[in-house]
């Protein structure tokens, strides 16, 4: 197996200003990625779009993004950090501008969402690896932790922004938000980033560093990330649901309840990186991630079979719990892989955990049908117990050791 780091980084002054540019460039991905949704209403109005057409649409960023992320890790893994975050956001900044420019068929539109997609994907390797080397073994938990609270910050910009620019510019308009973040972020990445010391390459090198999946390290990584993901998106997919549905609330109180949750939701991931540099490692607190987010989906299941105040309770829990891993399964990955291939590692992380994303809501819908909602809870707490035993701590216990 590669080892966990192959030196501690150089420390640059302006690092803190490259992790707030990651952080800057994955929250204006997310922006786009996440708000598409926050459009459908205007969207179908202006082009007279079915609900399955609108749902195709939204869809194709996501399509883009799955394709790609583990081609744009092998790329920032051989060119650098700062030329592909900067070329990918850019292009997606420019795909959307033409999108928001002019009126466009659904085929066209599609298509350019789809691009963008796949053009935003570089942020994601990219953005993990630029702060993996300028920042230390024992602060890269802490680092990473606040480059993954982009995902709520670009849900929170869109949710602000998209529905207001909407109402007044129409959804094309609109689409302008995310393109303009995009350009100005490229930018900035461009003239103020700066790609981590690599190793010096010489005639007496040796051979190159071998695949670390060879070994079955990162496959059980990412397969535990994988299953940690599908009851995150149970709650994110069918709590607002079942809120306005089964409690009777309004969708305006569902929504900024669970807006408020996801600011909470931010804060586990530091706490859970900054747990992880305390404790010199990032699958034991992981592995024991895994056995609170089972208990808290246990805990929705029983709330709704008994107390409504319960399940609000648990609900927050879960909401919490259930996205703290995500930062340590992603850093675990590229520490795992070496410097050579944490691109790559990272790229396939996202990849594997998109895809159980994807399949979360229809497969869980299924199940609820129009009510059963606790046998539904009870199914996505099955998944954590599983990553309870794939998580591969003892694999990177004697990785750290070495």
């Amino acid at each position: 197996m590669a080892r966990v780091a192959e030196q501690d980084p150089v420390k640059t002054p302006n690092r803190w200003l490259i992790l707030g540019l990651g952080l800057a460039a994955q929250t204006a991905s997310c922006a786009f990625l996440y708000g598409i949704p926050f459009l459908v209403p205007q969207m179908r109005a202006a082009e007279g779009l079915t609900l399955a057409e609108a749902g195709t649409v939204v869809a194709a960023p996501s399509i883009g993004l799955l394709f790609t992320l583990i081609a744009w890790g092998a790329l920032a893994d051989r060119y650098g950090e700062r030329l592909i975050m900067a070329l990918g956001l850019g292009c997606s900044g420019l795909l959307l501008l033409y999108a928001g420019l002019g009126s466009h068929s659904l085929t066209a539109l599609f298509v350019l969402f789809l691009l963008a997609g796949a053009s935003t994907a570089s942020v994601n390797a990219a953005s993990g690896r630029v702060v993996m080397g300028w920042f230390q073994q024992s602060e890269r938990g802490v680092a990473m932790g606040i480059r993954q609270t982009a995902q709520p910050l670009g849900v929170g910009v869109a949710a602000v922004g998209l529905p207001p620019l909407a109402d007044h510019w129409g959804f094309q308009g609109a689409i302008l938000l995310p393109a303009g973040l995009a350009i100005v972020v490229a930018l900035l990445v461009t003239w103020f980033v700066v790609d981590p010391p690599r190793p010096a390459k010489t005639a007496d090198a040796g051979p190159k560093p071998a695949s670390p999946y060879r070994k079955p390290t990162l496959w059980r990584l990412h397969g535990a990330s994988s299953l940690l993901v599908v009851p995150q998106f149970a709650v994110s997919a069918f709590a607002p649901v079942y809120l306005v549905t089964v409690h009777h609330w309004s969708a305006l109180s569902a929504g900024w309840f669970l807006g408020a949750v996801q600011v909470l939701g931010a804060g586990g991931r530091l706490v859970s990186g900054y747990w992880s540099d305390r404790v010199g490692n990032r699958l034991g607190p992981m592995r024991q991630l895994a056995v609170a987010s089972a208990g808290a989906m246990l805990l929705v299941a029983l709330g709704d079979a008994t107390w409504p105040w319960l399940v609000v309770l648990a609900l927050v829990l879960a909401a919490v719990i259930t996205v703290s891993d995500n930062g340590l399964g992603f850093t675990a990955s590229a520490e795992l892989a070496g410097i050579s291939w944490a691109g790559r590692a990272m790229g396939a992380q996202n990849t594997t955990q998109n895809i159980a994303a994807s399949l979360t809501p229809p497969l869980l819908g299924l199940v609820i049908g129009d009510s059963r909602y606790a046998l539904a809870f009870c199914i996505a707490a099955v998944f954590p117990l599983l990553a309870i035993a794939l998580v591969p701590v003892r694999a990177e216990r004697v990785a750290l050791s070495r």
